[in-house]
């Protein structure tokens, strides 16, 4: 079988690789839809230090069941269309001895730590799929880069009385936005991209800021009565919004980070004391995170066709990983069709 490899920094190759078989509780599905993720485009720069090279990238994927292992339930059935939850756990770590397994210590995610997505044919335990027959394909691959937004709104413990930050209107932004007013918070968006702002609002936020055209923090203390939001998400992994979220946030406040800053943070440390912070990581999502994006997008209340920039034949996926990186800002999300 075909899969897209990356085989050095900036560079890919089509490359061929054996049709893996299902084991007794796996099944072989059909990958008919890759969604590219910002852990694909690292990898692409050489910045992921949890992929080796040559690595098939892809996480965010959707298909049809090809075969079953014998011990599958019959439900998911020859020719289902599903998604699936890309990552694993040991069962044995201290984060899966709390039933966190999403941040299992030994965690492998398809594309990063193994080998990915971005080919014909994929196993899986038959216990990380789902399903949706209200879905099509391509919203079926939008489901992970969204639960990754929900979880973090779900460590943020986001309720209907609060004010939401979200710094960053890319896809895992989008997600948080999403996640949040689908508990009914009031959501202010930043960004310095008046597109993905105006994109944000249609996602769920209530009120939007161009940083680079308005001072955030003046803006907020007007939206939020001087007390500044209580629940800040990053979702850009840039220092200075590591630092912002810490400083916008009001007293009393949750900090959730679900980006890597590129560079070391310093901090007026302060304000941990001060304001009594709860800061709190956010790492890839549980089954309930991927149920509740499924419940989101059945409602067709998401834009979807926005939100997906672009649609790729697979012959053209190397092209398009090259054009992402030089021009990382012009999409919000890149699908590869492997039926073109």
């Amino acid at each position: 079988m075909k899969a897209w490899a990356i085989v050095a920094e900036g560079q890919t190759a089509l490359i061929e690789k054996e049709k893996p078989t299902p084991a007794a509780d796996e099944v072989l599905v059909r990958i008919h839809v890759v969604g590219y993720c910002g852990s694909d485009l690292n990898t692409f720069r050489g910045l992921n230090p949890l992929a080796k090279l040559p690595r098939v990238p892809g996480h965010e994927l959707a298909g049809t069941i090809e075969t079953r292992g014998a011990n599958v339930p019959a439900e998911w059935a020859t020719g289902l269309e599903v998604t699936m939850s890309p990552y694993t756990s040991c069962g044995k770590c201290s984060a899966c001895r709390q039933k966190r397994f999403n941040c299992c210590r030994y965690n492998e995610t398809l594309g990063v730590q193994r080998e990915g997505g971005l080919t014909e044919f994929v196993v899986t335990p038959w216990q990380k799929l789902y399903r949706s027959p209200k879905l099509s394909l391509r919203e079926l691959a939008l489901v992970e880069p969204l639960t990754i937004g929900f979880h973090a709104v779900d460590r943020g413990r986001v309720a209907g009385t609060d004010s939401v930050l979200v710094f960053g209107c890319g896809a895992i932004g989008l997600g948080a936005i999403a996640g949040a007013a689908a508990r009914g918070a009031r959501v202010i968006a930043a960004d310095i991209d008046d597109a993905k702002l105006q994109l944000a609002k249609k996602c769920g936020a209530t009120e939007i800021i161009n940083s680079q055209k308005k001072s955030l923090h003046d803006e907020l203390l007007k939206l939020t009565n001087g007390d500044g939001p209580e629940v800040v998400v990053e979702a850009l992994g840039l220092p200075q919004t590591f630092r912002a979220a810490v400083e916008e946030v009001g007293f009393a406040g949750r900090v959730v980070y679900i980006g890597y800053a590129k560079k070391a943070v310093e901090y007026e440390t302060k304000f941990f004391v001060q304001k009594e912070l709860d800061i709190m990581g956010s790492r890839n999502a549980t089954p309930t995170d991927f149920k509740n994006v499924i419940q989101l997008l059945e409602s067709k209340k998401f834009p979807v066709n926005e939100v997906i920039t672009k649609t790729i034949p697979f012959a053209e996926a190397g092209a398009a990983m090259k054009a992402w990186s030089k021009n990382p800002t012009a999409f919000t999300k890149i699908q590869i069709d492997l039926n073109c």
